[in-house]
């Protein structure tokens, strides 16, 4: 059966006033939903008894605890909200240790004595769930026969509705834990992690003369990117299907080279799936503030405003949901594996993460005289000493399988972990160690040469595409997450690593203190010392080059290339210090994610294999048979001879993979995964080369799968 060809996919067939496929109408006066379907503070002031309201909102700002009084006061307000939405059943959400969110639905209607149906929620069932816990990965930490889990309401985030054509469902982020206490999912150590970051900046903030701060929230922004192709492309991809990325296709003739993708005019058909999956978000509350074509063709980004760590999270899991659903509307697919295709960029989502106080102060906000701003430099010194102390751990909090045919190539940072300041942090910290030179930077406006066009106020330093975690003027961006991973752990691990800096920084301020010196002497000792041991993880230049690679590794800075390289650093030893001090995961806990990652990769690794041998023998090498054929039918000698020498090394290289395929006896664990990689998916790639070069030959009505140039560029 030949394959898709233009005509026959849905890209033909759409239109924007509503052809085959759907369209958001925009002939109706628009009025922005956000928040429509979120049971938000103002739908609580409005529902709920005014002293009950005040005693919730007590309990979100200052973490007072949640007794069964004031469940049931939430419970019977938010059932009564859900029901005028049209809610039939609710379900707690959480975050197992799969990435991916998971839900149980009840029915909040239930028979009544008279045969009527009555509609019932109490507190208890809001603030508690019972999921099956042995469905879920555990990493040991629960025996199959040992089943009993608890969810539990995270009044943090808000609860909100999904709809869907048959109906909706009340949503309520919740947190997995095991029956003996354990954490099973990804919130939990969030949560933790941002009260353990919370307590040490408020130490160091009364330390450093404010008395009004009670509380400090970690805020993240994440920039999501994404691939957006034609859903019968999708359909006629096993490899797809099976991994979210194709394990075959020869680089088109133009990929991403003109640079005429970033940026540019968004095409109509994505246009109306971003425009519709915009509006889905905003009803759930969703900030979303940016869309933008990215720089590989049918690449696409979507951005948020901030907002706390753990809403954050929760609602970029939601994002990733509600774009694979949309996309579906406009008979499109939302890709968001971290490199779908071989050869043009890969997909990431950059985490943007600053530290705020409850009375609105950035705390990595450097103010127009970074130079001046002490409070500022002593909590930018703590990120830095965090990130040089822990950066395997940082790297390891982003490896995954995806992530290792991206991270390293010229498209994403390296695994190599540095930091790029920008030309004016790094002047001020450099006068702070040598005690030469004056820190400051007199402020500066960029003339366009001509009066038509305004002058323009410089930033502090150029931006560093290339740096894994740069300081982006009042944040930092740690840009190597891949673009379908949770941000919890990765969150999770900044807010610990940076709440034992800020102690251990605050720990020499009040040693000095108390010994006499004087305070302000004190301070700027302080972050003398912290960016002099720790300015080898700072790298200004390009984080791509051979060179930075050999200067990274003279500096002491760990490569760690490849996820099974990258995992151990979970268990080092200065990872369980740290996390079992500030009591965010213990060492049992951080065991089971590594046992858990650590499988998840050796099941990814073996489900690519398989599917690509799969292709291989069933599709492709059929297809370089009758082309064999066709050529020497048609007595064409040369091509025939090369034909028959790429199928034979086809040939030969699918006999090795699938020995390699055969896992060896009494291997598992690391030395599993260090098998898949180097055996598995390393015959895999050996056969890619030689199926990608008969794509190039065989005719192409012949060639079963659909090609890049077609996925790609048909929109």
């Amino acid at each position: 059966m030949p394959r898709v060809r233009q005509t026959n996919v849905t890209a033909a067939r759409w239109s924007p006033n509503g052809g085959a496929l759907g369209a958001v109408d925009l002939t109706e006066p628009f009025s922005y939903p956000h928040g429509e379907n979120v049971f938000s503070p103002a739908i609580q002031r409005h529902r709920l008894p005014k002293e009950t309201y005040k005693r919730l909102q007590r309990l979100l700002s200052q973490g007072e605890a949640l007794d069964t009084s004031l469940a049931d006061a939430v419970a019977l307000a938010m059932k009564e909200w859900a029901l005028e939405k049209g809610a039939t059943h609710y379900t707690h959400v959480f975050q197992p240790l799969t990435g991916l969110t998971a839900e149980k639905h009840d029915s909040f209607f239930g028979p009544a004595a008279d045969g009527v149906a009555l509609a019932d929620f109490s507190g208890k069932e809001l603030i508690q769930g019972e999921p099956d816990a042995s469905s879920f990965p555990t990493g040991g930490v629960r025996a199959t026969f040992e089943a009993r889990g608890y969810t539990a309401w995270d009044p943090t985030s808000p609860a909100f509705i999904l709809e869907n054509p048959n109906g909706a469902l009340l949503c309520i982020p919740t947190a997995f834990a095991s029956w003996t206490g354990e954490a099973l999912d990804a919130k939990i150590p969030l949560l933790r992690s941002m009260d353990a970051l919370s307590r040490s900046a408020i130490r160091a903030l009364r330390l450093l003369g404010d008395e009004q701060s009670a509380r400090v929230f970690t805020t993240v922004g994440p920039e999501q990117e994404y691939f957006l192709i034609d859903e019968q492309y999708y359909f006629e991809r096993p490899d797809l299907i099976s991994t979210g990325r194709t394990l075959f296709g020869a680089k088109p003739p133009k990929g991403h080279e003109l640079d005429d993708h970033y940026f540019g005019s968004i095409p109509e058909r994505v246009l109306a799936f971003m425009m519709d999956s915009e509006l889905e978000l905003a009803k759930l509350g969703v900030p979303v503030k940016t869309r933008h074509n990215e720089v590989a063709p049918a690449q696409y980004e979507l951005a948020p405003i901030f907002e706390n760590s753990n809403v954050g999270s929760d609602h970029q899991q939601l994002t990733m949901q509600v774009m694979r659903r949309v996309a579906r509307k406009y008979g499109l697919v939302c890709l968001l594996h971290e490199k779908p295709f071989a050869g043009v960029n890969g997909s990431g989502k950059h985490n943007n993460w600053s530290m705020g106080t409850d009375t609105g102060h950035n705390l990595l906000e450097p103010g127009d005289t970074p130079a001046d701003n002490l409070s500022f430099l002593f909590f930018c010194a703590a990120v830095i000493q965090a990130v040089d102390k822990h950066q395997g751990l940082l790297r390891a909090s982003v490896a995954d399988i995806g992530q290792d045919h991206r991270l390293g190539a010229n498209e994403a940072p390296p695994a190599i972990i540095s930091i790029f300041l920008g030309a004016e942090l790094e002047k001020v910290f450099g006068a702070i160690v040598s005690g030469e030179g004056d820190p400051h930077t007199p402020a500066a406006v960029l003339g366009l040469g001509t009066p038509v066009l305004p002058p323009l106020p410089m930033h502090g330093g150029d931006r560093n595409r290339t740096s894994p975690f740069a300081f982006t003027g009042n944040k930092f961006e740690f840009r190597a997450l891949g673009s379908s991973m949770s941000l919890a752990f990765p969150n999770t691990v900044l807010n610990t690593i940076v709440a034992e800096a800020i102690d251990e920084l605050a720990d020499k301020l009040e040693a000095q203190v108390t010994g006499g010196t004087d305070f302000d002497e004190a301070l700027a000792g302080v972050i003398k010392e912290a960016y002099g041991e720790h300015q080898r993880v700072i790298f200004a230049g390009d984080n791509y080059s051979d060179e930075w690679h050999a200067e990274a590794e003279s500096r002491g800075l760990k490569n760690l290339r490849t996820t099974p390289d990258a995992l151990p650093e979970v268990l080092a030893d200065a990872t369980v210090a740290a996390f079992e001090k500030y009591e965010v995961l213990s060492h049992r806990e951080l065991d089971s994610r590594y046992e858990v990652w650590l499988e998840q990769y050796i099941i990814r690794a073996n489900i690519e294999a398989e599917t690509a041998a799969m292709i291989a023998k069933t599709m492709l090498l059929p297809a370089a048979l009758r082309h064999v054929a066709l050529v020497e039918a048609a007595g064409m000698d040369e091509l025939a001879t090369e034909a028959r020498s790429l199928t034979a090394s086809f040939v030969e290289a699918i006999g090795e993979l699938e020995v390699a395929n055969t896992y060896p006896d009494s291997v598992e664990g690391l030395e599993l995964a260090i098998y898949a990689r180097d055996s598995q998916l390393s015959a895999m790639a050996r056969m890619r080369e030689v199926g990608d070069e008969l794509e190039k030959i065989v005719a192409d009505d012949l060639w079963p799968l659909p090609k890049y140039s077609e996925i790609l560029f048909i929109k």
